[in-house]
């Protein structure tokens, strides 16, 4: 009988730098107020977002990912030649064909690279973040670069007032690479793809949900993801420094928040709220709130956070990192 022989890989895994990008255009409320009809403080009461960021015409998906990824190289102290994987979470490609990842791994200098792209939709980052650890980890990868990146505004129609004050642009990225002790717990993730129909593309070309019934899942289903990442990683609520869930409406985030303070957590928890200035990215709201909250001194390296992202699908994922 033939034996077949396995990689060895590295006893852990965990995140040796991060990166972000956002294109120049700001977009407050008040403009958005000038096109549709809706308010300031309308936006703010209902999602918390003030202001968002939006790409040019001409600045697409793949351009933003490669800045990203570069800047996470760099804060890494890595040059592309230390990686050979690269995943690109997104659900925004303007065509599914070919892959982006495969685009901005050339572009960075990543070369012959494995990569593919994942579409977990809000999940993605957290999807991808969790593949990365497992490649490292069995022996297939040495580093990976895990990038979470979307245009999301080439899907959002700007008449929808309902989802045009949300969804924004941008990037964000991690390494991930060997390490000696766990820097990256186990993924919890699942799907409830009975409930399919709240998040869509209306007509085949406009991102378009049940802002309502999305509220109500996330706001009862999320927190129990959050705290299933804890148990799987060995460590209770109060050991939690930061908590860093998907950008996708601050009531949400502040629900998560009260919850997991309600079983443990710590009051002095640090909880992003990047959806403020950022809005909705989608796969790239979790990189990017980590990157800002490091650069504003939020979170320090060797804080426990854990991460969770939910969206289209409906999908989940949450797991526990040590910040960088």
């Amino acid at each position: 009988m033939t034996t077949l022989h396995l990689a060895q890989g590295a006893k852990a895994s965990r995140i040796l730098g991060v990166g972000s990008f956002q294109p120049e255009r700001v977009v407050t409320n008040d403009e958005l107020s000038q096109r549709i009809d809706t308010t300031d403080q309308w936006i703010r009461e209902r999602v918390g977002i003030a202001e968002r960021r939006y790409a040019a015409k001409d600045e697409r998906l793949v351009d933003m990912a490669v800045i990203a990824g570069s800047k996470a190289l760099a804060d890494a102290g890595l040059s592309p030649s230390d990686v050979d994987t690269v995943i690109l979470a997104n659900c925004t490609m303007p065509t599914p064909i070919p892959n982006g990842a495969a685009q901005v791994a050339d572009r960075i200098g990543v070369k012959a690279a494995g990569a593919f792209d994942l579409n977990a939709a809000c999940a993605g980052f957290c999807y991808a973040l969790g593949t990365a650890s497992d490649l490292v980890r069995s022996g297939s990868a040495g580093r990976v670069l895990v990038i979470g990146a979307e245009k999301l505004t080439d899907w959002v129609d700007q008449d929808d007032r309902a989802n045009a004050i949300i969804f924004a642009d941008g990037a964000g990225s991690a390494v991930v690479g060997p390490a000696e002790t766990p820097g990256i717990g186990p993924v919890v993730w699942g799907s409830a793809g009975d409930l399919v129909d709240m998040i869509y593309m209306r007509d085949d070309k406009w991102i378009y949900q049940e802002g309502q019934s999305v509220f109500r899942w996330a706001t009862t289903q999320i927190a129990p993801i959050a705290l299933r990442a804890l148990k799987a990683a060995g460590i209770t609520p109060s050991d939690v420094d930061v908590l860093i869930p998907h950008q996708a409406n601050l009531r949400i985030v502040e629900s998560i928040a009260k919850k997991l303070r309600a079983n443990g957590a710590r009051e002095d928890m640090v909880v992003a709220d990047d959806i403020v200035h950022s809005g909705n990215t989608s796969s790239a709201s979790i990189p990017m709130a980590m990157d800002h909250m490091r650069a504003a001194g939020r979170i320090k390296p060797g804080d426990v956070a854990v991460l969770v992202g939910f969206g289209a699908g409906l999908s989940y994922a949450g797991q526990v990192v040590i910040c960088p």
